[in-house]
């Protein structure tokens, strides 16, 4: 049975280095074949190349084409190569000049189109085997390219330049004689590792199904059964330790994958054993360059701070403890990214390197750092104001009824900035971070904007505000009423306090699909200055900082806006117009 299956084995490794070497030997009789081939035929074209140049030279020196004469030309015939040989002058435009073989070269067609000359107006020179339509022979075509014409050498393409062009063939008897040699040899030689790579293959097939494989496996007494006796016991070795380790592994693979924090693992040599998929991702943010790899940290100048940590401490082995193992942690920022980078250096001196993305936590913590201090900043007026009247009333009692009404007035007045201060920081932070809260329903904007217009009329007419609106009752969003009325209600604030008398309040639908509208709010006022139009949606930023007290504002109106706007899936911008003022392009949901 042993027999039958080494013979077996035998037969198909002789077979499959038969079928490789006959392969190799086709490959190499196809390239030496090709390269005769292609070799013949430079030859051929430099012997037709020397006769362009000739030709070209002969043209040149006498002036032939400007002074119509290339029947000239026969007069070299006797010092080129070849007696018969075809030489055609043609134009850049492909008409042909001058033909050694044509008499009337007028009939002959235009010859732009040929694909020796195509590949000469492309490439300088070309050639190609084709049948001539003007003598009815075949030719082997070569064209060059000059400056202002081309210049056709053809040869017959006959029996003889047919054998020229052939390989020789003499190595390929060489070839097979050698093939047949190697497959002497390799039939023998399969003979001695039929029975060792049997026995492996056995080993092997049970490996592969997870087959109970005892740990002694015969092999024949000589160098490749040693091979084959240590090749099973690694085998049981690494099994055992394999089945351990993926143990964990597939335990720390699933918790880096589902984790947000692009995580690294390096030796002491500082080379990746293993990484996540944000690693790299976040590397990009950083760069900004491509195809990194996680040991590109080491020469990027953001990692500094984490390279020389690592210089003062790896390898350090007093530091380096199982209680108290070296460990870095600091905030990077990343041009409108933040990175928080954290380093541990474990006792092997390897270590860990973990990049977690805190751009929404350190811009939420910056923006509210902001946000305190301007409302402090925005409460101290008012305040100061009050306690000023309070004061000025404790510290001269009794005081005359008309001035206590005065003070009380103006003590009023201030509260009531302060209320609206109070009330639109509220509702600002509800639509950041609440927004879920506001219900949503089909809502007619026409009914909105009339009813901001009912309450600002007054105020329009002292100002001679004329205002339009052309919102019909068709145009319907889906939104919340209060959050819509305080679009229009910042927006129709905004130019009664700060566009000036006599101007135009204008609002309407520019345009529209099946997700949104887009609307045009527009008023012919003052305008905004250029270098702040980018910045008027932030909260408390003001163009003129002492305009907004003046008028009563709180500073956060266009911030409600912008915000509101988003809250409705749209997209807010505002621009100058041409002929003054300003316009709020702005869209909204219809769904």
């Amino acid at each position: 049975m042993v027999q039958v299956s080494r013979k077996s084995f035998r037969t198909r490794i002789f077979f499959y280095f038969f079928i490789i070497f006959v392969l190799f030997t086709v490959a190499i009789l196809a390239f030496q074949y090709q390269r005769e081939k292609k070799y013949r035929t430079a030859r051929l074209e430099n012997t037709l190349d020397y006769t362009a140049e000739l030709t070209h030279r002969f043209i040149e020196r006498n002036q032939l084409i400007g002074s119509g004469t290339l029947a000239r030309i026969h007069e070299i015939r006797e010092i080129l190569p070849g007696e018969s040989t075809r030489i055609t002058i043609i134009g850049l435009d492909g008409v042909v000049l001058y033909d050694s073989s044509v008499d009337d070269v007028a009939l002959m067609e235009n010859h732009l189109d040929r694909p020796e000359i195509q590949k000469a107006l492309h490439e300088e020179t070309g050639s190609n085997i084709r049948l001539s339509e003007t003598t009815n022979q075949e030719y082997y075509y070569f064209a060059r390219r000059y400056s202002g014409h081309f210049v056709r050498i053809a040869v017959v393409y006959n029996l003889e330049i047919r054998n020229f062009l052939k390989a020789e063939q003499f190595f390929i008897v060489f070839i097979v004689g050698a093939f047949a040699i190697i497959g002497l040899i390799l039939y023998l030689v399969t003979g001695q590792l039929s029975l060792v790579v049997t026995r492996l293959k056995d080993f092997s097939i049970r490996a592969a199904r997870d087959e109970v494989i005892e740990p002694v496996t015969h092999f024949p007494d000589n160098e490749l059964g040693i091979i084959g006796s240590q090749i099973v016991q690694i085998y049981h070795n690494l099994k055992n330790a394999n089945d351990k380790f993926a143990v964990e592994q597939e335990k720390l693979l699933n918790h880096l994958n589902v984790l947000n924090e692009g995580i690294v693992f390096f030796d002491k040599d500082r080379q990746k054993t293993l990484v996540n998929r944000h690693f790299v991702q976040y590397l990009y943010f950083i760069s900004k360059e491509s195809a990194l790899n996680p040991e590109d940290i080491f020469r990027m100048q953001e990692f500094q701070s984490l390279c020389g940590f690592l210089s003062e401490n790896q390898g350090v082995e007093a530091k380096i403890q199982q209680d108290s193992l070296p460990w870095l942690e600091y905030t990077m920022p990343s041009g409108d990214r933040y990175f928080k980078v954290q380093c541990i250096i474990f006792q092997d001196s390897s270590f860990e390197v973990i990049l977690t993305d805190i751009t929404r936590l350190e811009k939420r913590r910056l923006m509210k750092q902001q946000l305190t201090s301007n409302i402090a900043h925005e409460l101290k007026t008012p305040l100061a104001s009050i306690k000023g009247y309070l004061e000025t009333m404790i510290n001269h009692w009794p005081v005359p009824p008309d001035k206590q009404r005065y003070f009380i007035e103006k003590a009023y007045l201030q509260s009531e900035r302060l209320t609206s201060l109070i009330n639109d920081v509220s509702l600002l932070n509800n639509i950041e971070d609440a927004g879920e809260l506001f219900r949503f329903k089909p809502v007619r904007l026409k009914e909105i904007v009339d009813d901001v217009h009912g309450i600002f009329a007054d105020r329009m007419n002292e100002h001679s505000i004329v205002f339009k609106s052309h919102i019909n009752d068709e145009i319907e969003v889906k939104g919340n009423e209060s959050l819509l009325f305080s679009i229009f209600q910042n927006l129709v604030e905004n130019s009664i306090n700060y566009g000036g008398n006599g101007i135009t309040i204008d609002i309407g639908v520019y345009h529209s699909d099946e997700l949104f509208y887009y609307f045009s709010y527009a008023d012919a006022g003052n305008g905004i200055p250029e270098e702040h139009l980018s910045r008027i949606f932030e909260r408390f930023y003001r163009v003129d900082h002492g305009r907004t007290r003046e008028s009563g504002g709180t500073g956060l109106g266009l911030a409600i806006v912008k915000n509101a706007v988003h809250l409705h899936k749209g997209e807010i911008s505002v621009r100058n117009r041409p002929e003054g003022g300003v316009e709020f392009l702005f869209s909204l949901s219809r769904k």
